[in-house]
């Protein structure tokens, strides 16, 4: 019997270095897999691709000398501070409303996407862009472009201007920020439409109003 029982035992000892080995190559692949999870987290986490500032169900104004200049909202906002390069992101689109020194609207843009460079005092809209000014006039395009420091708002591509009584197509638009005085540069053509004795839709006709105890988050110097 005792031969048997060595045998036996023989098999219980290979089974065990089996085992055993079986464990080593396991916790090898385990931390060399957990290991390179570890670098692709990092490399996505990294502090130049992360945002410092994340808000949802964004509002707020923007002041100038203590004069409300701005009324900002948005579903989504993130800050970006990368090598220097500060920017906003508005991934979900924007509002933006513009007021005069009489806290009057003039002009308002809306947008699916939207960027704000703050040292470049710019803003940046994108898809489904409609801009509206006082009289009513609505700019339809792509792309605009909204340039406090050289006073004005442009853009390259396909624009479409809806007036009480007419509409005017083109490529490239310019305008002064209270979207008052505009021009196409290269006209395509203009469509006249009958007006009708209802009065126009007129930029206080829309839905968003700042309000006056409205308290802005902070998201640091303007």
């Amino acid at each position: 019997m005792k031969p048997r029982e060595c045998v036996f035992n023989g098999f219980k000892s290979i089974n065990r270095m089996i085992f055993v080995a079986a464990l080593l190559v396991g916790a090898a692949m385990l931390f060399s897999g957990c290991a390179n999870d570890i670098e692709k987290i990092k490399a996505f986490s990294s502090p130049e691709t992360l945002p410092v500032i994340y808000a949802e169900n964004y509002e707020t104004t923007f002041t100038d000398s203590g004069i409300v200049r701005f009324f900002l909202k948005t579903p989504l906002l993130m800050q970006f501070d990368n090598e220097g390069k500060s920017f906003r992101e508005f991934p979900q689109g924007l509002e933006l409303t513009r007021f005069d020194e009489h806290r009057r609207i003039v002009s308002r843009i809306t947008a699916r996407y939207a960027k704000q460079f703050e040292k470049e005092n710019k803003w940046e809209a994108k898809n489904d862009v409609v801009a509206v000014n006082l009289a009513g006039d609505t700019l339809k395009t792509d792309h605009l472009i909204w340039d406090e420091k050289q006073g004005k708002i442009y853009s390259d591509l396909f624009v479409k201007i809806i007036r009480p009584d007419q509409i005017i197509t083109g490529i490239g638009f310019e305008s002064d920020l209270t979207m008052e005085n505009w021009k196409i540069k290269n006209p395509r053509g203009t469509i006249y439409v009958e007006m009708n004795d209802s009065p126009s839709m007129g930029i206080d006709s829309l839905s968003v109003q700042p309000q006056e105890n409205l308290r802005p988050v902070d998201i640091g110097p303007n």
